[in-house]
């Protein structure tokens, strides 16, 4: 059964969460983090990637663990006061870019082997996400990687407009011709896909 329909989250939200909070989530602090965050990086079929791009920085911590499997990593974020806390965090790589930057209004120009979604599809209204879908799929290389993780559980409370679990089945049901789905895997409350970038000539 389809969610109401709720518009994609502005930054002022996330600024507001922050500023009461410099880790609202537990980032830092939460064993269930570091698990997920474990299990990103395992996923990751590639021991090293060329030029990635993770959407959605907040407090740099996979940024951090993200950086020693790139050669250049450019993170982008709509949350100005969440990224200046990962760029003191990883002010030591240097093979790190940050950008504020809000998906689909705005995206990076340049190429990527790697495309890393973490817990930010869910913020987007449908429209978005079909926008950033397509943004993605044209910076992504023939034969890189997109890898998205998302929290399952779902509450009418929430603000997000879209689950986790429509944000995943949304990329699944997208042409083969464009994305070959690797792998997948889900955890209690949790949801990771690893898909590749499929070539005209591969069709």
């Amino acid at each position: 059964m389809d969610l109401p329909s709720k518009q994609t989250l502005t930054p002022d939200y996330f600024d507001a969460l922050y500023t009461v909070d410099p880790d609202p989530w537990k980032f830092e602090t939460s064993e269930y983090e570091a698990q997920k965050y474990a299990a990103t990086l395992a996923a990751l079929s590639k021991h090293q990637y060329r030029s990635a791009l993770e959407i959605g920085t907040s407090i740099g911590v996979l940024t951090e663990m993200l950086a020693e499997r790139c050669i250049s990593l450019l993170s982008i974020d709509v949350c100005e006061i969440a990224q200046q806390q990962a760029i003191a965090r990883c002010r030591s790589l240097s093979n790190i870019r940050f950008q504020l930057m809000g998906v689909p209004d705005a995206y990076p120009s340049e190429q990527f082997d790697l495309t890393v979604l973490s817990e930010v599809g869910y913020y987007w209204c449908r429209e978005d996400l079909e926008k950033s879908q397509q943004l993605m799929l044209q910076h992504l290389e023939p034969g890189g990687h997109l890898l998205l993780v998302h929290w399952t559980p779902y509450d009418d409370d929430y603000h997000n407009p879209l689950s986790g679990d429509q944000v995943h089945e949304s990329f699944l049901a997208l042409p083969t011709s464009q994305l070959k789905h690797l792998k997948g895997d889900r955890a209690e409350k949790y949801r990771l896909d690893l898909f590749e970038r499929m070539s005209e000539k591969s069709v």
